[in-house]
């Protein structure tokens, strides 16, 4: 099941509120100030580069949200400066990949990503070259960065929806860096919200099709990628909503209005076959996965909301006890900067570029958006 993304012209279905407009206006260059030097990635969604400023020498990553394999379907600009607000929001923390700007692409005009450039390859490769999980106490520090990135997300009302191995990055010492806001949500939207992310990674209660669903799901997502960093493989993978939510009850238990009080008013509650067992402790067992890193584990995949951990929660259990004691405080930004994201419509004022633009060919036009 594959991520899904909105319209940016209305969120989750529904318009911009009253009050949208106060227009922001966002200044930005382009993309001629930058040389190409090699694709990070690629999908229906964009395309990552490395590009390195001409004037600063600075490598960056530029993600242009052009489709590759429908290089005809329009780049929605709201869409850019969407993801754009969540980095800015999110900047500044050290297990989220940086933001440095939008910058227009000079060939097409099309508005793109400019972004920290991390060397490393994401957790979803590091997972599958290892062929098998990592050592617990390397799951205990990745899990560390990670929650301290979804307290830093949290605390700014910005829910990603898509946390996942392969938009986490392992780069140089093991510091991890989380990306690709692209479907995040602002929880100063009103719901209904959509089903949003990828299958195997989402929560529960929006499989079941709960429409005002929050952060929580995040929890849920990293519980499913702390699962799969110590086996190596994913927890739940199945084709289908009903299957995964079935796969996920074999694995925690059966849920009923006593387990989760709310759980038979789910719009696809009823559809859900009746199963009997509850495996986790079985796949995770302690020579494995020690006492309180199953604590982690369990509570992170609660399927009840209410008794899920939230991410400053789980920091506080007893399995991260050495690092919180050993890590050097975070660096904290303004409490400004930590005011809920702004979903209001930007306007966009193009900076004449002060370098001399490059020429570009067809045949350099074909290999950018064709040859990949």
């Amino acid at each position: 099941m594959a991520t899904t993304k909105r319209s940016a012209a209305a969120v989750d279905g529904h318009a911009d509120r009253p009050g949208a407009a106060c227009v922001k206006k966002r200044r930005v260059s382009t993309t001629g100030d930058y040389d190409h030097e090699s694709c990070l990635g690629e999908g229906m969604y964009g395309v990552v580069d490395k590009r390195r400023h001409r004037a600063t020498g600075e490598a960056v990553a530029i993600k242009s949200f052009r489709n590759p394999y429908n290089k005809d379907e329009p780049v929605d600009a709201e869409e850019v400066l969407r993801e754009a607000r969540f980095l800015e929001a999110c900047g500044g923390h050290p297990h989220i990949v940086g933001f440095r700007g939008v910058v227009q692409d000079y060939v097409t005009n099309e508005l793109c990503l400019v972004m920290e450039y991390v060397q490393g390859k994401s957790l979803y490769c590091h997972l599958r070259e290892r062929r098998g999980g990592l050592p617990e106490a390397t799951v205990r520090d990745f899990m560390w960065q990670l929650l301290t990135a979804a307290t830093k997300m949290h605390r700014c009302q910005v829910v990603h929806r898509d946390i996942k191995p392969a938009n986490i990055i392992v780069g140089e010492g093991g510091v991890l860096k989380l990306c690709d806001f692209g479907v995040a949500l602002s929880m100063s939207e009103a719901p209904p919200y959509r089903q949003a992310g990828t299958g195997m990674y989402r929560a529960p209660e929006m499989l079941l099709g709960k429409r005002d669903y929050d952060a929580l799901v995040d929890m849920w997502s990293l519980g499913c990628v702390m699962a799969e960093t110590i086996t190596g493989q994913g927890l739940f993978d199945e084709d289908n909503s009903i299957c995964l939510i079935r796969r996920i009850f074999e694995v925690v238990g059966m849920q009923d209005d006593t387990t989760w009080p709310w759980f038979m008013s789910l719009p696809l509650a009823e559809e859900v076959p009746q199963v009997q067992t509850n495996t986790l402790r079985e796949l995770f067992p302690e020579e494995t996965l020690s006492k309180d890193g199953f604590e982690v584990l369990s509570g992170l995949l609660a399927c009840n909301p209410d008794k899920r951990l939230t991410a400053a929660a789980a920091l506080k259990l007893p399995w991260f006890t050495t690092i919180a004691a050993n890590a050097r405080p975070l660096a904290s930004r303004p409490a400004a900067a930590t005011a809920t994201v702004s979903v209001k419509v930007e306007e966009v004022e193009i900076v004449p570029s002060t370098l001399p633009r490059k020429k570009v060919t067809a045949k350099k036009y074909v290999s950018l958006f064709v040859k990949r």
